[in-house]
């Protein structure tokens, strides 16, 4: 049928607008909005520090909810890149981002001495007037803007290529191999813990595809202690039903285990309950600490060759949250993090012939290589119920390994919502939601959006995974 119109140029430019309300390249222009101008709650405008635009800048986010808000208004439902000019004098930071009072994610500051911009992401913008704040997270920092730009559809993933691992099993190739095909299109769903994904069936009436597992309990300075641990056990059972296993590794310290009240040996892995020192362990490599390094990574190995044998394939994501330095092995930055992962992944890949493993790392800023790391991703843990897609920290993923690995979220307290993780472009390849309170008290996952989440036809559970170790 041929269309005949009566309009003009601009006319029909605002129709044509109208109907690529998600593609606003041609429509929208570049937004600055001040920061400012914006409304303060906790903050303060300062103008000290040279280099920053408009009139001065916002400063003060020293409370866990200061913040400043901007509002914008827009003619149409629109993606924008949105991009904040900062200060980080203090080192690096990370701020929160909200639009319309929702967490988005974290933006990282990371420039010490001048005004700079960084990425926070999309923002899918609704028609009429938004709302865009940044909160505390890790204060101190100044805001200078917030700038809004048109937002182009995202290149395809690159993400194709065979485990690091030259030697990786068939089962471990094919699973990396189901993994890549599904990211993009689909999410694979994840549950922490054998007894939570049995509350998941029992209360949601499905089952996750991906069972996530802890090594915690077999670090031989709390099996010393009398830990034992089931977790091999529950993961091999997991295997039979059909279902991909995850396994992280709360690494209790091998030695410095303050166990004082507040900081008893149990909680070892936590950088304030123990003084051991894994910057100095790994420049002694003749020293008893550094041995003990090597008795601890030879103690998981022995409990991962029976997965092995077995022919189960693991998502292994050792010295997780790293860059937070909240847990020992990333309490004296990155550069001993990324040796010790590195460490690791020799010990367990060219002494003990695990080739069962696909790696993960799990810091969203420090990277010890291409070489060594298979799947990038993030820890996620908004607000109680705030099902955001996390954008900003999927793109800063997606840079980190050149589009060419799979990003997940290895945890999360909160699930995003899939619809609009698929509309910011944040197509995470899975989610594993954290134990306890996170998936049981209704709160961090409601009933009804964990039954939404689980019933989606865009995400992966137990009874659609199929055979991934012959994929």
């Amino acid at each position: 049928m041929r269309w005949h119109s009566n309009l003009n140029a601009p006319t029909l430019a605002l129709v044509l607008c109208t109907f690529q309300a998600l593609l606003p390249s041609a429509c929208a222009q570049k937004i600055v909005l001040e920061a400012e101008d914006g409304v303060l709650s906790g903050t303060v405008v300062e103008s000290s520090a040279p280099g920053f635009s408009g009139k001065g800048y916002v400063s003060g986010f020293d409370e866990a909810n200061d913040k400043v808000t901007v509002s914008v208004t827009v003619p149409s439902t629109a993606l924008y890149d949105l991009s904040i000019g900062y200060s980080s004098p203090f080192g690096d930071k990370e701020a929160t981002v909200l639009l319309n009072n929702a967490v988005l994610g974290n933006v990282a500051f990371n420039s010490p001495d001048k005004f700079a911009s960084a990425s926070a992401g999309r923002v899918l913008l609704n028609a009429g007037v938004n709302t865009l704040s940044i909160q505390t997270n890790w204060g101190w920092y100044y805001i200078d803007n917030f700038v809004l730009s048109p937002s182009p559809a995202p290149p395809p993933h690159k993400a194709t290529g065979p485990p690091v691992n030259k030697a990786a099993t068939s089962e471990a190739s094919s699973l990396l191999k189901y993994i890549q095909k599904q990211y993009g299109s689909k999410i694979i769903s994840g549950q922490q813990e054998a007894e939570f994904i049995t509350w998941l069936e029992k209360n949601v009436g499905k089952a996750p595809a991906i069972g996530g597992f802890d090594l915690i309990d077999y670090s031989p300075s709390r099996v010393e202690r009398g830990t034992t641990s089931h977790a091999i056990e529950d993961a091999l059972a997991w295997d039979k039903r059909g279902g991909i296993v995850a396994f992280a590794w709360h690494w209790n310290a091998p030695s410095g285990l303050i166990d004082q009240p507040g900081k008893e040996w149990w909680r070892g892995f936590y950088t304030d309950s123990v003084t051991f020192d894994i910057a100095k362990t790994l420049a002694n490599k003749n020293g008893t600490d550094y041995a003990l390094i090597l008795r601890d990574i030879d103690a998981i190995a022995t409990q991962l060759k029976r997965l092995q044998t077995a022919k189960v394939p693991v998502l292994f994501r050792p010295l997780h949250e790293a860059n937070g330095g909240w847990f020992w092995w990333g309490a004296k930055g990155p550069a001993p993090a990324k040796e010790l992962y590195r460490l690791v992944y020799d010990r367990l890949t060219k002494v003990h012939k695990l080739n069962n493993l696909i790696w993960v790392w799990n810091s969203a800023n420090w990277y010890p290589g291409a070489d060594v790391a298979d799947i990038v991703s993030y820890d996620s843990y908004p607000t109680a119920g705030d099902h955001g897609p996390v954008s900003a920290n999927f793109e800063a993923l997606v840079a980190l390994g050149n589009n060419t690995k799979v990003v997940g979220l290895a945890e999360v307290g909160t699930i995003p919502d899939p619809d609009l993780a698929f509309a910011y472009y944040a197509k995470w390849a899975f989610f594993v939601t954290w134990n306890g309170e996170f998936i049981t008290d209704g709160k961090s996952n409601s009933l009804d959006f964990l039954k939404r989440v689980y019933n989606h036809k865009n995400v992966i559970t137990l009874d659609k995974v199929g055979k991934f170790k012959t994929f």
